[in-house]
C-alpha cells in the first residue's frame, strides 16, 4: 500500500480518470487511508477483498486531501454513492470529476499540448516579415526542430506575397500572443515517426560494427 504525494496540476491530467477525494484529512494519513479502507468494507462498498492499495495525498488551500482511485477496485458504486453523502459533513467526499471543474477550473486535455507544432509569440510583434522569420525559426530551433526552420525560412523568402509568407510559418508554429504559449511537447504520432526514422539508422551503424 503506498500513498503518493502529487500536486494539483496532475490532478488536471486525470481527465480519463475518476476516484474519490476527502478533504481535509489532519494527521497521519497511513491512518486515514486504513480507516477509509476499514470503513467502506464494513458498508459493503469494497468487494471481494478489495481495498485501495495506491492513494495520492495532495495540498489545496491549505488543506490536506486524499484521492482513493476507482482503479484496480472492486466497488459497489451505487452503495459508495450512498456513503459519500451520509458521511459529507464528516470527511467532505466528493469525486475527482466534480472537484476537479468545480475547485481547480478542469481538466487540462491533453491533447491542447500533444501537437506537432510549438506556440510561437508572434501577435503583437513587428510584422516585418524578416523579423517574423526570426522569431519563429527561433522558436523551431529552440524545440529541436532546426531542420523544420531551415525549411520554413527557405519557403518564405520563396513566396510570392505577404499573406502566403504568413500562412508558410503558420504551417511550421501555432501563431499566438505571449500570454497563450503552452509548453511544446510533441505528439504521440510524431516521436513514432522519429522513432521510425532513427531506426535503420540504428541498423546501419550496428551493421558497420559487426563488419569490422
Amino acid at each position: 500500500m503506498s500513498i503518493t504525494h502529487i500536486e494539483t496540476d496532475q490532478l488536471r491530467e486525470m481527465s480519463d480518470k475518476e476516484g474519490l477525494i476527502i478533504q481535509g484529512c489532519g494527521g497521519p494519513l497511513q491512518e486515514w487511508v486504513d480507516g477509509i479502507n476499514d470503513m467502506l468494507t464494513e458498508s459493503g462498498i469494497l468487494k471481494n477483498g478489495s481495498r485501495f492499495e495506491d492513494v495520492y495525498s495532495f495540498e489545496h488551500g491549505n488543506v490536506t486531501c486524499l484521492l482513493f482511485p476507482f482503479e484496480d477496485v472492486d466497488l459497489h458504486m451505487g452503495k459508495l454513492a450512498m456513503w459519500r453523502l451520509q458521511t459529507h459533513k464528516e470527511f467532505y467526499g466528493t469525486w475527482l470529476s466534480d472537484y476537479v471543474p468545480n475547485r481547480l477550473g478542469g481538466f487540462i486535455d491533453e491533447s491542447q499540448y500533444a501537437t506537432d507544432k510549438p506556440d510561437c509569440a508572434l501577435i503583437g510583434e513587428d510584422g516585418n516579415i524578416f523579423n517574423l522569420i526570426g522569431i519563429a525559426s527561433h522558436t523551431l530551433k529552440r524545440c529541436g526542430l532546426t531542420d523544420q526552420a531551415k525549411e520554413m525560412s527557405s519557403r518564405v523568402m520563396s513566396s510570392g506575397s505577404y499573406s502566403e509568407a504568413l500562412g508558410i510559418i503558420g504551417e511550421y508554429v501555432n501563431i499566438t500572443d505571449a500570454e497563450h504559449v503552452r509548453e511544446y511537447r510533441p505528439s504521440v504520432v510524431k516521436k513514432i515517426k522519429e522513432t521510425k526514422v532513427a531506426e535503420p539508422s540504428d541498423q546501419l551503424k550496428q551493421h558497420k560494427s559487426q563488419e569490422r
